[in-house]
C-alpha cells in the first residue's frame, strides 16, 4: 500500500464519516487488518479490493457501535419519576383487583358467569352469548347485568349502575 492508497482510502472515510481525524483512524485500522492477514500468510489477490472490503467492515462495525452508544444516560433516570401507575404499591393494590374481581366472578352463578365471560372476556356480542348458549337475548342481558353489579359492589367502586340491578334469582 502506498500514499496514492492512503489518500484514495481517507477520502472514502472522510464522506463516510464526515471527520478527518476519526477517518484518519480507520485508515489505520484498515492497514493493519491488511498487514495482520498479510502475516498470516493469506496474500490478496486483489489489495485494493480486499482494502475497500475491509473499510466498509470498519464502517460497519462503526455504526453498530455508535448505535448500541445512542441512549440516554443513566443520569436520566434521575430527573424521569416513575408513572404512577409503575409504583409497587399501585401494581400490588392492582392485583389486589385483580385477584378480588376473579374471586367474585367465580362465585357468580354457573349461567350468569358464563355469559359473562364469553362477552366481556371473550369478545362476544349479546346475539353471539345468546345463541352458544341456547337462551334469549333477555336473558344474557340480565346475566351481564347481575355480574357487573356483582363485580361493582365487590371492588367498591361505588359507581351508579345504568339499570337497577336484576333480582338474583337467575337460573
Amino acid at each position: 500500500m502506498d500514499v496514492r492508497h492512503y489518500n484514495e482510502l481517507l477520502g472514502f472515510f472522510v464522506r463516510s464519516v464526515r471527520d478527518v481525524h476519526e477517518a484518519q483512524d480507520l485508515v489505520q485500522q484498515t492497514f493493519e487488518r491488511m498487514l495482520s492477514r498479510e502475516h498470516a500468510g493469506r496474500k490478496a489477490e486483489h489489495p485494493r479490493a480486499l482494502m475497500y472490503e475491509i473499510a466498509r467492515n470498519l464502517l460497519v462495525d462503526r455504526h453498530r457501535h455508535l448505535s448500541v452508544r445512542l441512549h440516554d444516560s443513566d443520569d436520566t433516570l434521575h430527573d424521569c419519576p416513575a408513572q404512577p401507575g409503575c409504583e409497587p404499591e399501585m401494581v400490588y393494590a392492582g392485583m389486589q383487583r385483580v385477584r378480588l374481581l376473579i374471586a367474585t366472578i367465580e362465585t357468580l352463578p354457573p349461567r350468569c358467569r358464563e355469559a359473562f365471560v364469553r362477552h366481556r372476556i371473550d369478545g362476544l356480542s349479546h346475539a353471539d352469548v345468546a345463541s352458544e348458549m341456547g337462551i334469549s337475548l333477555n336473558m344474557v342481558e340480565r346475566h351481564i347485568m347481575l355480574a357487573v353489579a356483582t363485580c361493582r359492589k365487590a371492588l367498591g367502586d361505588g359507581l351508579p349502575s345504568r339499570r337497577p340491578a336484576p333480582q338474583p334469582s337467575l337460573a
